[in-house]
């Protein structure tokens, strides 16, 4: 059905929101880039590249790549797309003075050249096959050529910008020359934040907002209850972990770090925080059924004891240390309150700093030697292990280095035989497991809370709001 106007909220809001798919950091951001640009591919709901504005990305060794573009695909502001846009989009996350989040996955990106007015040529610094997957991130959605002013957000997707306040509230309107016949079908978006859980939560069943994410697990069945909303479950990488900074003097010591491990009790903070909607993890950052997940690791336990043992070798025994949380950081507060209990047991005081929401992504995550963190899920190992923990990686939360792993990674990225890739891509888990600061207790599902009304709302495992998507797919019958 086409018309309706809606209003979503996500959990977090900023003062740095940001119009610039480059820098776009959290949740909110990349539900507004999406609505306002389009990349050359889009995910469908299993993670699988599909062609966005590229008709055609083909290869025959991995390395050149020969992009051909939809014809009569126009931005915003009337201008047709052409091979100079794409070529200046991906481009620029390689320019330091762009400061883009995916500067060290661009890297790879050895040249870019218009071989035509919608064709080009994309050459990689050696062979990824991932690249397709890689494109259709939020990061790498293309803006028009010599863009410097981002404020009016223009590009070629399925909404126009109507008005824009960061950490306030965005508005967008459909574009009705959208590429894609058919959609959006509803009239106009408004994206706010509520940094309280139950406060979301309200405003969804008084109907000021029409659906939300990051539902609390103890909030389903209130809201399931109420018989006008309801709620989309979506089994997911997203995690929260505690960062173990590996630069700093006490916390950089590698039994401290092996200390931190035991002191999580896995399944109780399955079932009393997350009550059954997670899966248990084991300190790396690839989830159960994952296909190249490392079965073979001994999943960590709770083991106070043991990581007295560590703390003893250290030298730490007695140690009195800060921890950061915030509700930024889903169920941190509650798993930095567990940690201070088992911690006592192993001989060391944690105090347990809790952070509001606004300020915490800011001020707080990653500049304490111990903090916590939230990441979302990335659609291949390749760009999660680039993101977050090749050694010069803008978002390596622990300041974790470790060569062989940044060898692994570039090697795994390249090799073609399925296998060999598989096994590589194990080794770098048994390496953060065993050596990098992040401690990885749960993978998270997504809970998102939605209007009855809302139609097309299907779980999409990148994020909530369908993979941050959402706007493009939904009606609402209201």
């Amino acid at each position: 059905r086409r018309g309706g106007r809606i209003r979503a909220a996500s959990l977090a809001a900023s003062t740095a929101d940001t119009l610039d798919p480059a820098k776009g950091a959290l949740s909110t951001d990349y539900l507004r880039l999406y609505m306002l640009y389009s990349g050359l591919t889009q995910y469908d709901l299993q993670l699988r590249a599909q062609p966005g504005l590229a008709e055609e990305l083909a290869t025959q060794d991995q390395r050149e790549w020969h992009v051909r573009l939809r014809r009569g695909v126009q931005f915003h502001d009337g201008r047709p797309l052409t091979s100079a846009d794409v070529v200046f989009s991906l481009l620029r996350h390689k320019d330091p003075a762009t400061a883009s989040k995916m500067k060290t996955v661009a890297e790879q990106i050895e040249a870019v050249t218009a071989s035509g007015p919608l064709e080009l040529r994309i050459t990689l610094s050696a062979p990824n096959a991932d690249l397709p997957a890689v494109l259709a991130d939020s990061h790498f959605l293309i803006v028009p050529a010599d863009t410097r002013d981002f404020s009016r957000g223009i590009g070629t997707g399925p909404f126009r910008l109507r008005e824009f306040l960061p950490g306030v509230r965005t508005v967008v309107v459909r574009n009705d020359n959208y590429w894609r016949d058919g959609r959006p079908y509803l009239d106009e978006v408004e994206l706010i934040g509520i940094a309280d859980e139950m406060a979301r939560v309200n405003a969804l069943l008084s109907g000021d907002v029409h659906v939300i994410n990051a539902v609390n697990p103890r909030s389903t069945r209130r809201i399931r209850e109420s018989g006008t909303h309801t709620t989309l479950v979506t089994p997911s990488s997203l995690f929260t972990s505690l960062i173990v900074r590996q630069d700093a003097p006490q916390t950089g010591n590698q039994d401290f770090t092996l200390a931190m491990k035991y002191l999580f009790d896995r399944p109780t903070i399955l079932r009393a925080l997350f009550r059954g909607y997670a899966s248990i993890g084991n300190d790396h950052p690839v989830p159960p059924g994952h296909p190249y997940y490392a079965a073979d690791l001994p999943q960590r336990v709770h083991d106070p004891e043991r990581a007295r043992w560590h703390l003893k070798r250290a030298g730490l025994l007695g140690l009195h240390l800060p921890v950061y949380a915030s509700p930024a950081a889903e169920g941190s507060v509650e798993m930095a309150a567990m940690l201070q209990l088992s911690a006592a047991q192993a001989g060391i005081n944690i105090a347990v700093n809790r952070v509001p929401t606004d300020s915490y992504w800011s001020s707080h995550w990653m500049k304490h030697p111990l903090s916590f963190g939230n990441s979302n899920p990335r659609p291949t190992l390749d760009l999660l292990f680039s993101t977050l923990y090749k050694s010069d990686a803008p978002w390596n939360e622990s300041g974790w280095k470790n060569a062989r792993f940044d060898e692994l990674l570039l090697a795994a990225r390249a090799e073609g035989e399925e296998a060999r890739r598989r096994n590589m891509y194990v080794e770098m888990q048994h390496l953060v497991h065993e050596h990098c600061g992040s401690c990885i207790p749960a993978f998270i599902h997504f809970i998102d809370g939605y209007d009855r009304r809302l139609g097309g709302f299907q779980p999409l495992p990148l994020g909530g709001f369908m993979g941050y998507q959402f706007a493009e797919h939904v009606w609402f019958n209201g």
